[in-house]
């Protein structure tokens, strides 16, 4: 448990953030949506409703019942991982935020923000490979050593953890499936093979922690932990093998349809 000394402003303050932010980046999605429907063509309203999903689902993981019993349940603390790491990011990737930033901003902006996607820095980052090994590859941290004990004794070190899982969630998801902007692609074939790998990975990981409980965790709280981390991560990842598989699929569809409309006309 978090030892919050009465008055901390700190603690207040991101408290509050933890309130406040949620809402301040749905209402702006909102208004973006509003003021370029006018000047471009109709923003899709599924992609609202993905936003609004995955901000509420990140809400969940950091504030209200679910994220303050995860200070003492780890199956509470599991379903948090899962909304803040898994859920959210992948909800958020469906709702392009990004695209739609740039259809907000003035040029000089958008030539600047285009600029920065494109630098290899973000190249670096979002290659699915390495997105991979930052998103599970942090998890085994958490989960295998004394990280999971120490962040919930400091509140800086929880702090910092939860907005680790959350983007490397979301760059790992970036990475997968082509949705929003995206200047540097890497071939279906090595993101199918980082995929399967990524998911083996997350379901031996839960595997061990029913089989040897974080330090401090009781037996029976990590059993319930590792098998919704087992079967809730799968659900979730389904839907990123779905969507991948869909759009090499339906790409390649439309390509030979072009290819034989083209034969048609000669």
């Amino acid at each position: 448990m978090h030892n919050h000394e009465a008055g901390s402003g700190i603690y207040s303050f991101l408290d509050l953030l933890s309130y406040a932010l949620p809402m301040v980046f749905t209402v702006g999605y909102i208004v973006m949506v509003y003021r370029t429907n006018k000047r471009y063509k109709k923003w899709p309203g599924t992609r609202i409703v993905f936003w609004v999903i995955g901000v509420l689902s990140v809400t969940f993981a950091i504030a209200g019942p679910i994220a303050e019993q995860a200070h003492s349940s780890f199956t509470a603390h599991m379903m948090a991982h899962l909304l803040l790491g898994m859920l959210g990011p992948l909800f958020i990737v469906l709702s392009a935020p990004m695209k739609l930033l740039l259809r907000s901003v003035p040029i000089v902006s958008g030539r600047l923000i285009s600029k920065g996607l494109k630098s290899s820095y973000l190249q670096w980052i979002t290659h699915p490979i390495l997105a991979s090994v930052l998103n599970f590859g942090g998890l085994w941290i958490l989960y295998t050593t004394d990280l999971y004990s120490m962040m919930h004794s400091s509140y800086l070190l929880y702090v910092l953890v939860h907005i680790h899982v959350f983007f490397a969630g979301y760059v790992f998801t970036l990475s997968m499936i082509y949705i929003e902007v995206t200047p540097h692609r890497t071939s279906f074939r090595l993101r199918a093979v980082v995929l399967i790998l990524a998911m083996a990975s997350h379901g031996i990981l839960s595997k061990w922690i029913y089989a040897n409980p974080p330090a401090g965790v009781d037996s029976t709280d990590a059993q319930r932990g590792g098998m919704l981390m087992y079967y809730g991560g799968d659900a979730i990842d389904v839907i990123i093998v779905i969507i991948l598989c869909y759009q090499y699929f339906g790409g390649r569809n439309r390509l030979s349809a072009k290819k034989n409309y083209s034969v048609m006309e000669v």
